[in-house]
């Protein structure tokens, strides 16, 4: 069994370490006794499907997340039910993998050209000739 995080990309459930604590927050009786938030482990480092430069940025995105032995720890408690919050913390998970994965598309400077750099004189020359006739003259 596998989840599927992107096209070409997915983690097995054997890599995922699931945990089930206790929740905080309202459910009556049932919050002191049952054990419905979901804690999920995944060790980045050891991971062989990811890349080392998606292991990288993932570990910057996850920021506290992250443990110095390089695996993160999100815990997901949004749901009154294990599976609803298991479902939860995998695809937060998933999402930030594909946040890792995204390569931002490289940006090549460019110059105005000389028609935008006429236009933009044009337009503060035309802007200070409104300017200049709004003047109070003591000519007369």
């Amino acid at each position: 069994m596998s989840v599927e995080v992107m096209p070409g990309l997915s983690l097995r459930e054997e890599d995922l370490r699931v945990t089930y604590i206790l929740a905080s927050g309202p459910g009556g009786q049932n919050v002191n006794k049952v054990a419905t938030a979901a804690q999920l482990r995944f060790d980045v480092s050891g991971s062989a499907v990811l890349s080392e430069r998606v292991r990288t940025r993932l570990l910057e995105i996850a920021g506290s997340r992250a443990t110095r032995d390089g695996e993160i720890v999100l815990t997901g408690r949004r749901f009154r039910t294990q599976l609803r919050n298991r479902e939860d913390v995998i695809e937060r998970l998933a999402e930030m993998i594909r946040e890792a994965a995204h390569r931002q598309a490289y940006r090549v400077p460019t110059r105005p050209g000389k028609g935008a750099r006429q236009r933009r004189l044009d337009g503060k020359a035309h802007r200070a000739g409104i300017k200049r006739n709004r003047r109070i003259r003591l000519d007369d």
